[in-house]
């Protein structure tokens, strides 16, 4: 006879915890929650990029992979009000996505509501397999996995983040020929066709009050975030 199953109702305790269900917090030196160690074994691979080993339990952070399931696990828990995206295409097979959530109050955020962000992207020279042919989910699931890591301070990388090194390099000639895809070489090229040196950019960021322009020496100095934006604005400027 099969076992009934019901819902469960999540009630959390003034520090935002989760009473019930029962959940085993695993808490550091300093009293925050340690999240890495909140990841389930299941939910951790190999990087066969760094390492040949198989069994988890022997490797370093630096040699391990979590698994979206993962990631969607700890957001749960950690408890989110709200989650949105934002995907742009500044350039042909490049696509950039920008993930918000709001997480819920807890104790670790003194009791108020933050929004955290994060940036993914994806592109032929970053993908690999069937990947390629879904760039803008791929860059999605990139950014929601790096905004639940950056926030909960995890170093270890998410499977969605890394692409086959062996498919990648093969596939890199194509990329070279169609163009670099990272963002600020895109940057650069566009700027070149349209035009603008970088004395022009950076007097006018100076101009309109952007606060590191001073300390912007060359395009590499200038954060992707910001890339991504001025790639989008110069989309619309005539040559």
């Amino acid at each position: 006879m099969t076992k009934e199953l019901k819902p469960i109702t999540i009630h959390r305790d003034k520090s935002g915890l989760i009473t019930t269900p029962k959940i085993d917090y695993v808490f550091n030196e300093d009293g925050f929650i340690d999240w890495r160690k909140m990841i389930k074994p299941e939910h951790l691979v190999s990087n066969r990029q760094r390492t040949q080993e198989a069994d988890v339990s022997s490797l370093e952070d630096k040699d391990l992979l979590i698994l979206l399931g993962g990631i969607k696990e700890l957001a749960q828990v950690r408890g989110y009000s709200s989650v949105e995206y934002s995907v742009k295409s500044p350039a042909r097979d490049y696509v950039v996505a920008t993930c918000m959530i709001t997480w819920i109050p807890n104790f670790e955020t003194e009791g108020r509501q933050v929004t955290f962000s994060a940036i993914g992207d994806a592109s032929p020279g970053n993908t690999s397999s069937f990947a390629q042919d879904y760039l803008g989910p791929i860059a999605e699931n990139r950014s929601f996995v790096r905004c639940v890591r950056n926030f909960l301070r995890i170093n270890v990388v998410g499977q969605d983040e890394v692409g086959n090194a062996k498919t990648n390099s093969a596939s890199q000639a194509a990329v070279s020929a169609a163009g670099d895809f990272s963002p600020k070489s895109h940057l650069a090229s566009l700027m070149k066709s349209k035009g603008i040196t970088f004395d022009k950019l950076k007097l006018k960021l100076a101009k309109e009050g952007y606060e590191k322009a001073s300390e912007i020496e060359r395009l590499a100095d200038i954060p992707n975030m910001k890339v991504f934006e001025l790639i989008e604005r110069i989309n619309q400027v005539k040559k």
